[in-house]
This record gives C-alpha cells, structure tokens and sequence, in this order.
C-alpha cells in the first residue's frame, strides 16, 4: 500500500471558489468554502494510505473580518489533523493606466516556494510513495520535473480545484483528477464544531 501525502494550495483552493462565487449561476458555491480537506482528500486517495495533509495558506492581516474567518477555518482543519504552512503577504503598489494613480495593494508570497520545499524535504525523507498537489499553479512545476527527476521511483499527481483547468499540471504529473461539486457538497464541516477542550467553531455566516 502506497503513502500518500497531500499538499494543499489554499490560496488557489480559495479562488477557485470565490471565482464561481462571482458567476451568479453558481453563487450557492460559496458555502464550500467550510471545507473539511481530510474528507475531501479520501475521494482522491483510492486504496492507498493516507500519510499526512499540509495547508499552505496565508492570512490577511489587514482585513480583520477576513483574517478571523480564517483563522477560525484553520482551527477546524487543525481539529482533523491537518498541518498548516504560513506564507505571507507583501505591499505593492501598482499604477492604474485609466486614472493615473498609483494603488498600494497586497501580493500572495512564499506558498509555492514552501509546497516546493516540503515535497523535496518530505521526498528525501521517504515519507512518501505519492504526493498529491491540489492546485492550478504552474508556478510548481519546476519542483514536480525536479523532483521525478531525483526521485524517478515517487509519483507526484494533481488535483485541480473546480473551475479551473491546467493542461501543464496534467501533462507533467504521473496522475491527475478533476475536482467536481458533489466532492465539495459531501465534504463539508458540520456549521458547528466542537473542540476536545469545549469551545466551539461556527461556520462564518458570510460562508453560509
């Protein structure tokens, strides 16, 4: 039986959803976002074993009602054994051809540099027979080539999220799958949640 861990790019998992958000054919779609990733993980795992997940995430620090959200999802996915990565967000500004102003706005940093080093990190380890990547991200995939390539013997598959297609993840990785709806729909957290030491999580009502 294989080991398989999963590495979890939250920012692209997030957009995924919120795009769909947007379209008003699939507003209901907003809900997923209480999403139980060990749940989800099972209907990518087949027979094999299932090692560890890693979430690499980032948080928003400057939008307070944001970043509480998330971090009350974080304690959720901490609460069924999933380990969480943090990268960061740095300022930048950009210049608004139509107006003629400069904005200051926030950039996603590190993720795919941390999903990069810990699937080597965890390949030189052997903690792995398969790694899962659920993400679009193409910036990943010199680490998927530079990995197949010292490692020959370690399969490295993809999940892409809903809505988004990603043809180079395909054609580079031994495997891959196509997030549906219903995977969504059956991997949910209860609204409420509670923890060992009697404190409860609720589903943020913006969620709902």
């Amino acid at each position: 039986m294989n080991k398989v861990i999963f590495f979890i790019d939250g920012f692209n998992l997030y957009h995924a959803l919120n795009y769909l958000q947007n379209d008003k054919a699939h507003d209901r779609l907003k809900k997923y976002k209480w999403l139980n990733l060990e749940k989800l993980c099972h209907y990518y795992l087949g027979n094999d074993a299932l090692e560890d997940i890693f979430y690499f995430t980032t948080l928003a620090t400057w939008n307070h009602k944001k970043a509480d959200r998330h971090k009350t999802y974080i304690r959720a996915l901490e609460y069924v054994g999933v380990k969480v990565i943090y990268g960061e967000f740095k300022r930048k500004s950009v210049f608004c051809l139509k107006c003629n102003r400069i904005f200051r706005t926030f950039e996603e940093k590190q993720t795919d540099v941390n999903i990069a080093l810990k699937l080597f990190e965890l390949a030189v380890q052997d903690r792995y027979d398969k790694a899962v990547i659920i993400s679009g991200d193409t910036d990943l995939l010199p680490a998927i080539k530079a990995v197949h390539s010292i490692f020959p013997n370690k399969q490295i598959g993809v999940v892409i999220p809903i809505g988004k297609r990603s043809e180079d993840m395909k054609n580079y990785t031994d495997f891959h799958f196509k997030m549906k709806e219903r995977h969504l729909a059956q991997s949910q957290f209860e609204d409420e949640i509670s923890l060992p030491d009697g404190s409860k999580l609720e589903k943020p009502l913006k969620w709902k």
